[in-house]
């Protein structure tokens, strides 16, 4: 398969193109690096993304940025460029890239363990995690077999455990074979509106 990898050099991305790259041609976009480049919060950057990259067979995203801090810290300005980057990027990846997708492709977004159990000053993370896992759910009843779309919720992942574990007490870090396999759980298989959670 032709997968695209949006946030491929980051610290989930890169183990899942270790892993598919054995068996798939991967193209990997970043906002600085990568074989192209995107910045998911800029729709034209995305559209332009996909006119470079063509069609493809299966597309997943581990990018976009949400501020952590104390929510009387927070302000508008905060919420929205949450909003902008996690939540629309992801959303657009999904209105553009289906698209360029070859038929019954799939698409495979990611938030994390905060959207079901955050911590303190995850109130925007939180937020946009959970938009996402309801858009997910509500735009499978309307794919009409045509493309799928899922989204990885994981734990704290084994690679980023030291330089987040203080904000996670009493969690353990999940293996990167586990996330990895859940990817490809979406890539690979016919799973359609799933949120694949990988917690303890």
């Amino acid at each position: 398969m032709k997968i695209l990898i949006i946030g491929g050099t980051g610290t989930v991305g890169k183990r899942i193109y270790e892993s598919l790259s054995k068996n798939h041609q991967i193209i990997i976009a970043g906002r600085q690096s990568g074989h192209v480049q995107v910045d998911i919060s800029d729709l034209s950057s995305i559209e332009q993304l996909f006119k470079k990259v063509g069609t493809v067979d299966a597309i997943v995203s581990t990018a976009g940025e949400a501020k952590w801090d104390e929510f009387d810290n927070l302000n508008e300005s905060d919420f929205y460029a949450g909003i902008k980057s996690k939540l629309m990027g992801q959303i657009n990846l999904v209105r553009v890239g289906k698209n360029y997708l070859s038929n019954n492709g799939s698409i495979t977004l990611t938030t994390g363990i905060l959207a079901d159990d955050p911590v303190k000053m995850t109130t925007i993370a939180a937020m946009v995690n959970g938009g996402i896992h309801s858009f997910v759910k509500a735009i499978a009843l309307e794919t009409n077999d045509k493309f799928r779309v899922n989204v990885v919720s994981a734990e704290v992942v084994e690679d980023a455990y030291e330089k987040y574990k203080d904000y996670f007490p009493g969690h353990s870090p999940v293996s990167m074979d586990k996330v990895v396999d859940a990817y490809r759980n979406s890539i690979e298989s016919n799973a359609n509106g799933e949120i694949i959670r990988i917690y303890n």
